[in-house]
């Protein structure tokens, strides 16, 4: 035993092992105080109540819901709103900055001074008001009977309605991912080593990708029409009120469209820093290699900016992804406002407010770990900006 002491990998995992063991020891015993303290006050812990009946239902679910349903597809009900929330608005974000920060590295002094004058505006005031501004604009738009039309959309105060096609579930969602693919395919197709042609050259297969997987769409959305109704659903008056279409509540729009104005400030930013960091000398020499100014651009320029951006803008997503809690300050059935009413009901504070964290961790790691696996593929070694 004092000849296993001695050696110093030993006594290493040892003391490991004590760091860890006095860990659990403390959670074990706060999980037993809270227990014993919880029965005391007559307040029972556990998680059956997931498999109970809520009695109460949602504004606003893209699963079907109903009041009969348990806890627990509530919970599913409620991540699935916010991963929608968040990816639109992580989406409209992006457009946003990126238009702004490619203004803002401009030679145009007219766009660096809009360019500068949106981020100054919309980075400084605080989330939650703009969240309360665009809600107060979008529940004053007119009712139904003066709805504002456009390419078979109505926008009223009670929302934004929207076409949609009469196809099964299975058929919608293969349609999505084929539209997604048109998106993906032709990115891909430009960046890959695997093609004989010279990148730059590929305008045509990546044209014809994109093209094949969108009349895939098509012949899917076709295939699975419904029987004996229209391929599309267009919302009309009817009485007081707008029948058809998908309908995109108030809450829904005045928080993506907040997150993308506040969170595009912060992106375009991050855009600006990641042209501002390849050098000049990569650029000179691009141009005397006889490349036209979008081919330096596109192959030179934007593809060492995204390198510089990619880790900040990791980062300042994970942060969007938060900032959808903000749902709860205008009604929206995000995670954390079924999480709210979980516990406004049925009591089991630590079980939702722990389910609630775990949720949010396994999101966020999750959308942390694709852009580590993205950063690191496309990473150079060594010095990958400066020549």
């Amino acid at each position: 035993m004092v000849s296993l002491l001695r050696n110093q990998k030993v006594r290493n995992a040892l003391l490991q092992a004590l760091y860890v063991g006095s860990l659990a020891a403390m959670v074990l015993a706060c999980v037993m105080i809270a227990r014993r303290n919880l029965a005391e006050q007559g307040i029972t812990s556990g998680f059956d109540f997931l498999f109970k009946s809520t009695g109460w239902d949602v504004n606003f679910s893209l699963l079907p819901a109903t009041a009969n349903d348990p806890y627990w597809w509530f919970f599913l009900i409620g991540i699935v709103n916010t991963l929608f929330l968040g990816a639109t608005g992580l989406i409209l974000a992006t457009i946003v900055g990126t238009i702004v920060g490619l203004a803002r590295t401009s030679s145009n002094e007219l766009a660096q001074l809009l360019g500068r004058t949106y981020v100054d505006i919309f980075r400084n005031i605080p989330l939650i008001l703009q969240v309360f501004f665009w809600y107060a604009v979008i529940t004053h738009l007119p009712t139904p009977r003066a709805a504002h039309e456009a390419f078979g959309m109505l926008l009223t105060s009670r929302g934004l309605y929207v076409p949609v096609p009469n196809v099964g579930g299975i058929a919608f969602a293969a349609a999505i991912l084929a539209v997604i693919a048109a998106i993906a395919l032709p990115l891909w197709l430009g960046r890959t080593s695997h093609l004989g042609q010279p990148f730059g050259e590929r305008v045509g297969i990546q044209l014809t990708a994109a093209a094949t997987a969108l009349a895939t769409a098509a012949v899917i959305l076709a295939l699975g029409r419904l029987p004996d109704l229209p391929l599309l659903d267009f919302p009309a008056l009817q009485g007081l009120n707008l029948k058809g279409g998908m309908r995109i509540p108030p809450e829904f729009s005045a928080l993506a469209i907040a997150i993308a104005i506040y969170g595009g400030s912060y992106i375009a930013e991050i855009v600006r820093g990641g042209f501002k960091a390849v050098g000049k000398g990569q650029m000179e020499a691009a141009l005397s290699l006889g490349l036209s100014p979008w081919r330096v651009f596109t192959l030179v320029r934007l593809p060492l900016a995204l390198r510089a951006m990619l880790p900040i803008l990791a980062n300042q997503y994970v942060w969007l992804m938060k900032a959808t809690t903000m749902g709860i300050a205008v009604g929206f059935t995000d995670f954390f406002m079924i999480v709210a009413l979980t516990i406004n009901h049925s009591g089991q504070t630590l079980e939702a407010i722990g389910i609630l964290m775990s949720g949010f961790l396994a999101i966020n790691l999750s959308l942390a770990a694709v852009f580590n696996r993205i950063n690191k593929a496309i990473a150079l070694k060594g010095n990958q900006l400066r020549g």
